[in-house]
């Protein structure tokens, strides 16, 4: 805090010292001696920092050549306890994550002892990211706040970080550990062949996700072959499919009998 003493008399006169009475109070701002001419004044900073908690009061004595010398300025204060900060859970662990995709987990900041301030949080790495919490925020004692981790790695192998989070905590920063694996994802095909029939001169081929359809055409112009490559599969999904052939006066026949593919996952 500021404290500003005047000179209200009519001549000038000169402080000599200024001195808290109490270990844990400090002054700055203010060189000594210093003259103040009349109606003259100075500003200096008063600073408490408790060295324990609970109540402190003293008092600043100013000595100068003033008649009411020395000047004695009242100083109080409460030490706190600061707050701990803790991370929930300390340690994310994303396992594998195919690169260029993403995963998120979610987390807690709890404070405890005390209300906490959170000024910043930072990670080391540029794939993992923290989102769903803004700062500055502060926490009571004994509660908790939500924010994300989110892993997408950008090459494959083995990755790790540190998020940081820089509070007013006793334990500040308090740190969450972070590591996840890249992986290069899996593109699996399906491989389709099918016996000619007598008159056809080409041949469409259907797709559906329920056995016994519905099925949508997957083919892009009538296949010639009698073979077929579905390279759109997603990783975890089971395919049914089935074929039909055209003649020469663009007849389609109906369905064949319908083929099951499980795709893996990944």
């Amino acid at each position: 805090m500021s404290e500003t003493p005047t000179n209200t008399g009519g001549s000038t006169l000169t402080i000599s010292s200024a001195t808290p009475s109490r270990t844990g109070f400090s002054i700055s701002g203010l060189t000594l001696p210093l003259n103040l001419n009349a109606n003259q004044s100075v500003t200096f900073t008063a600073t408490f920092t408790p060295t324990a908690a609970g109540a402190a009061s003293g008092s600043l004595s100013v000595v100068s050549t003033a008649s009411n010398s020395p000047l004695a300025i009242p100083l109080s204060g409460t030490g706190t306890t600061a707050g701990t900060l803790a991370v929930s859970p300390t340690t994310f662990a994303f396992g594998n994550v195919n690169v260029g995709s993403s995963s998120a987990l979610g987390a807690s900041l709890i404070a405890s002892g005390a209300a906490v301030t959170i000024n910043s949080a930072s990670s080391n790495s540029s794939e993992f990211v923290l989102s769903g919490i803004s700062f500055p925020i502060t926490i009571p004692a004994g509660q908790s706040s939500t924010f994300t981790a989110t892993f997408t790695p950008q090459s494959s192998g083995a990755a790790s970080a540190s998020l940081s989070f820089t509070s007013n905590a006793s334990n500040s920063p308090a740190a969450q550990s972070l590591t996840g694996t890249g992986v290069t994802a899996t593109q699996h095909i399906v491989d389709l062949s099918w016996t000619a029939s007598s008159g056809a001169i080409g041949y469409n081929i259907y797709r559906g996700t329920v056995s016994g359809g519905p099925y949508t055409m997957i083919n892009s112009s009538l296949d010639s072959t009698t073979a077929y490559t579905d390279s759109t599969v997603v990783s975890g999904t089971t395919y049914y499919y089935v074929a039909t052939a055209v003649n020469s006066s663009s007849e389609e026949s109906g369905y064949s009998n319908q083929a099951t593919a499980v795709i893996p996952t990944p």
